[in-house]
């Protein structure tokens, strides 16, 4: 059965990598600048915390929900929150270059099959919205 609090969570992980992407519009994809952009990095922290967070969220409501690599996902956040000091800007720049696009496909994928699941359960015409 589909539900709101999944799908609501679902998309906050989508505004969240958004957000993120938003923060490099403008500039350039270079590592080299972005260990010296503490805000950046900051950013990229805070968004990665939301992700995990509301993954780990979706996961507790329905632990047989898929969502690819939520594990890792949720182990990041923890890392990111509870071992802060020891998370490397490697790291962080792997996440923007690799892992974080192949999430919001993932993850726009999943929000489509969801969407689609949780209309016909509610009789709802998705041309109309």
């Amino acid at each position: 059965m589909a539900d709101e609090y999944i799908l609501k969570h679902l998309q906050d992980v989508l505004n969240a990598i958004n957000e993120l992407e938003g923060f490099f519009t403008d500039f350039p994809k270079r590592f080299d600048l972005f260990e010296k952009d503490g805000l950046r990095i900051c950013a990229v922290e805070r968004k990665t915390e939301i992700m995990g967070e509301a993954i780990n969220r979706i996961r507790k409501k329905d632990p047989t929900f898929e969502i690819p690599n939520a594990k890792e996902i949720i182990n990041t956040r923890n890392r990111i929150i509870h071992g802060y000091d020891s998370v490397e800007t490697e790291f962080l720049w792997g996440l923007v270059i690799k892992h974080i696009p192949d999430l919001k496909k993932d993850i726009e994928r999943i929000i489509r099959e969801y969407e689609k699941h949780y209309n016909s359960e509610n009789s709802i015409d998705s041309d109309r919205h």
